[in-house]
């Protein structure tokens, strides 16, 4: 069957149309994505601003056609946390509904930490062990540990790149040695208080770590470009990172864009989404981090081939 799955997150929506078949691994067919930044369009009170809603219904709509075009029999979406945090979720949800049809599923941040887990464990598969999972997106980072498919102990923080980014924002493009240190003492001590839950389940056998902030500083730290395609390993070090992470502060956004693998849009993020993984390797003792290409998009379409409602 041809899925299309729209994935509404605090940066990006995505729609991605897949060939999928229980027992088989979904063949990607088309992608058709914008940056909406919906984490940006928080008004003071917390809700998603009326421009913002207009935008993400519009999008979807068009996803809609999309699917139509690509022969797409079921079409599925869900959201993250620019949208399930947001004051006015429902009217939102309800915006979208009436102007596209589609009715997006809001994941809880454990959920989605679960279904990225599930997407590791089939992409590394059973020989990997106990897997330790790493996620980082625009609004939140997500961890996961455990033996099987659903994970034993999950975590969802608000620590995403888009996040962090709006608070370095106030002060400039180089904030001082101060902020940044004030930032990374709050990363650290989020962080630490879903320690002793993830290492009780015992040390990993595989740390993978997923999404487009791994990929790019993946790629940052000398990995194979995507160019290369999804079956070439792609690794992350703790060593590599932690030597970036000084100079990107010292980089203005523009600059960072320069940089193998970042692109422009993503460019302002990566400093924050550096320092998050960064402490999160730190404070698990991560040496290195294989990067996994399937993220949670691709567990939400594992988890429907499963027959299993989430």
């Amino acid at each position: 069957m041809r899925l299309g799955v729209i994935d509404v997150g605090s940066n990006t929506v995505h729609l991605l149309v897949v060939d999928a078949h229980p027992g088989a691994h979904p063949l990607p067919d088309y992608s058709h994505k914008v940056d909406l930044r919906l984490a940006e369009q928080l008004t003071p009170d917390g809700t998603i601003s009326p421009e913002g809603a207009t935008r993400l219904s519009t999008f979807v709509r068009d996803c809609t056609e999309v699917a139509e075009s690509r022969g797409v029999s079921e079409l599925m979406g869900f959201a993250t946390s620019a949208i399930r945090e947001a004051n006015n979720t429902d009217e939102v949800l309800e915006q979208v509904r009436r102007d596209s049809g589609v009715r997006l599923q809001v994941l809880s941040g454990d959920n989605e930490a679960r279904l990225t887990f599930l997407a590791a464990r089939r992409w590394f598969g059973w020989s990997s062990g106990r897997l330790f999972l790493i996620d980082i997106g625009g609004g939140s980072l997500e961890l996961g540990a455990g033996i099987d498919e659903d994970a034993d102990a999950v975590a969802s923080l608000p620590l995403g790149a888009g996040r962090l980014t709006q608070e370095l924002q106030q002060f400039g493009d180089n904030p001082s040695d101060a902020d940044l240190k004030e930032l990374r003492k709050r990363i650290r001590s989020e962080i630490a208080s879903v320690h002793r839950p993830i290492v009780k389940v015992g040390a990993p056998d595989r740390v993978v770590g997923t999404s487009k902030t791994i990929r790019s500083l993946g790629r940052l730290c000398g990995a194979a470009p995507q160019a290369d395609g999804p079956y070439v390993p792609r690794t992350l070090a703790r060593a590599d990172l932690t030597e970036w992470v000084p100079k990107l502060a010292a980089m203005t956004p523009v600059e960072r864009a320069n940089l193998p693998g970042i692109s422009t849009s993503r460019a302002p993020q990566m400093l924050a989404g550096a320092m998050v993984i960064e402490a999160v390797m730190e404070l698990f003792d991560v040496d290195q981090l294989d990067i996994c290409p399937w993220a949670l998009r691709e567990g939400f379409i594992l988890r429907r081939l499963d027959g299993l409602d989430y």
